[in-house]
């Protein structure tokens, strides 16, 4: 998969593309770290070693870096999404585990990069909330297509519907990483997934077991 980062950098030289990289990725610390609001272009600039010419050569205004670093944020995600095996119990279990120990590793703070800069953009921003929402699509993408296979294996029944499958165990995430960040603590998160991945687990048992015959 190509990705929107990808796109942008296919279009620049190799260092061109290095210096934009660097630029976006400045830019994503500081949003994370301040918000939107608060991080600057003089800031972003500093932290990146650009100069004025080489930051409005790449963005013409602060609208169109955050845009950038919201693609960034998404493709971050994506990528790493794609590291794990999805499409068992087994593969979601270890991937709650990998979401449990760097939200740990960040001492709960910030949540989550893609929720908390789409959130602060959804409503002053339709452009970047469209994009929010096509980055959230393709992040739900990777669980549909592990319920999805699991239920071509026969571990899931005809009648469970693994796209809205997929939509909950991302708003759990999403409800789990806004709680632990609040309470700077990873158990909400833990819970959260925790119930989701048993519920599927209920529809796995159910789907999995064999239908009794009736008594006579």
């Amino acid at each position: 998969m190509v990705t929107t980062a990808a796109m942008a950098s296919a279009r620049l030289t190799r260092r061109g593309a290095r210096t934009r990289d660097r630029i976006v990725a400045a830019a994503a610390a500081a949003v994370f770290n301040h918000g939107v609001p608060a991080t600057t272009i003089e800031e972003v600039k500093a932290a990146a070693k650009v100069s004025s010419s080489q930051m409005y050569h790449y963005f013409p205004d602060k609208d169109a870096l955050i845009r950038a670093v919201l693609a960034y944020q998404a493709d971050t995600i994506v990528r790493h999404q794609q590291m794990s095996a999805l499409d068992s119990l087994e593969g979601l279990r270890a991937w709650r585990d990998m979401v449990v120990m760097v939200e740990r590793g960040r001492q709960c703070q910030g949540g989550c990069p893609l929720g908390s800069l789409a959130s602060q953009l959804a409503e002053i921003d339709p452009l970047a909330r469209a994009d929010a929402a096509d980055s959230f699509g393709r992040w739900g993408a990777a669980f549909r297509d592990g319920l999805r296979a699991m239920q071509a294996r026969g571990h899931l029944g005809a009648a469970v519907n693994p796209d809205d499958l997929a939509v909950a165990v991302l708003a759990a995430l999403q409800g789990g990483l806004l709680l632990a960040q609040i309470q700077r603590n990873t158990k909400p998160l833990e819970i959260a997934l925790d119930t989701m991945i048993s519920h599927i687990e209920l529809l796995t048992v159910h789907a999995c077991q064999p239908a009794r015959e009736s008594s006579s």
